[in-house]
């Protein structure tokens, strides 16, 4: 018996592919959207869609058009952007979902300072228009991605979603904050249950090439040097896929009631009186960059050449997640060290480039 109808935006993208197929694989009825841009290479978009039965053409002949997959019963696709509000509307018209989970976003901190307009557009317009569709449509919880990117130049650590995050170092940063803040007015005003979720440093297979992971293991493959900023003295909460979805599919299972307890003198950021909650998802165990690297060597047999480089702007020199509430309220425990996600990786990685 299938359980819901999810709408997964960015069922093409690293956490969205790997959701949608946790989400199928137990029954639930899902649409997946994504509008495939070329932020980073194509190819991986397709080839993840193509492992949920999905065949894309790669030219704009499919733009619209519900796409039915070859391996799950259950299982739709649509190409569309979030700003195209007729065609996103007419998606919740006909396909009547109970829940969404906005994973779709225009990612990457360093691409939006040279690449502004683009989080304006899918950042903010695009969850304009989900939040509108979910109001309208009588979606029962949304569910959304936030960044640890948000906590900018806070240096209270572990980050904790009682924290202020009024501080942001980049134009990304910025549009996942004013995420937080559009949710929760409209849990305020229309009793929309809404989640935002504060992903740490997410990495496995099938993981973005613009991400560290990515980027060390090609080079030291290609013996090309790696960029190791601020000089190596960066520490990421590194947090492995599959416990990401797990805390994903946990917030999806449970949306929040609000907190009657809640009080607007000392108010707390992460959560309200409304039906909105904020949570971080990460490891809870930040690994020093330099660490990582030693991880990929060993893992390959190979040192990396190292360009030792200062803290590029818009870069946080260290990011660590309290996931407390999210453990106590909704089990959430991650169980998956860095060398073991490291070494499922580059398995992956030699399998699917035949290297």
């Amino acid at each position: 018996m299938l359980k819901n109808k999810i709408l997964v935006t960015g069922a093409a993208g690293f956490i969205g592919f790997n959701l949608v197929k946790k989400l199928l694989e137990r029954g639930d009825e899902i649409v997946g959207l994504d509008n495939i841009n070329d932020y980073y290479d194509v190819n991986l978009k397709f080839g993840r869609l193509a492992e949920t039965g999905i065949s894309v053409s790669h030219d704009d002949s499919s733009w619209g058009k519900i796409i039915k997959s070859e391996k799950y019963p259950n299982y739709k696709f649509v190409r569309l952007n979030l700003e195209d509000k007729n065609a996103l509307e007419k998606l919740f018209q006909d396909e009547k979902f109970d829940k969404v989970c906005n994973l779709a976003a225009q990612a990457g901190v360093r691409y939006s300072l040279t690449n502004p307009d683009a989080y304006i557009n899918s950042n903010i317009i695009g969850f304009l228009n989900i939040l509108e569709y979910c109001r309208h449509y009588n979606v029962k919880a949304l569910s959304y991605a936030s960044s640890s990117s948000v906590y900018g130049l806070n240096e209270t650590q572990p980050f904790s979603t009682s924290h202020n995050v009024d501080h942001p170092v980049s134009l990304y940063a910025a549009s996942k904050k004013s995420n937080e803040l559009m949710a929760h007015t409209y849990s305020h005003l229309f009793g929309l249950p809404t989640t935002g979720l504060r992903f740490f440093t997410v990495y496995g297979p099938w993981g973005r090439p613009d991400m560290a992971l990515f980027i060390f293991t090609k080079a030291i493959l290609e013996g090309k040097p790696i960029d190791v900023f601020n000089y190596g003295e960066m520490k990421r909460d590194f947090t492995y896929v599959d416990d990401i979805v797990d805390g994903v599919v946990r917030v999806i299972d449970n949306p929040p009631i609000g907190d009657a307890a809640w009080d607007g003198k000392t108010p707390d950021p992460g959560s309200s009186k409304a039906p909105y909650k904020i949570y971080n998802i990460g490891n809870s165990s930040p690994v020093k960059l330099l660490d990582f690297i030693e991880a990929i060597e060993n893992k390959l047999g190979k040192k990396a050449e190292k360009n030792m480089m200062p803290l590029q702007a818009g870069d946080v020199p260290s990011t660590y997640a309290n996931v407390s509430d999210l453990t106590a309220d909704l089990g959430y425990k991650p169980s998956t060290d860095v060398v073991t996600g490291i070494s499922r990786f580059i398995d992956w990685y030699r399998s699917y480039y035949n290297i």
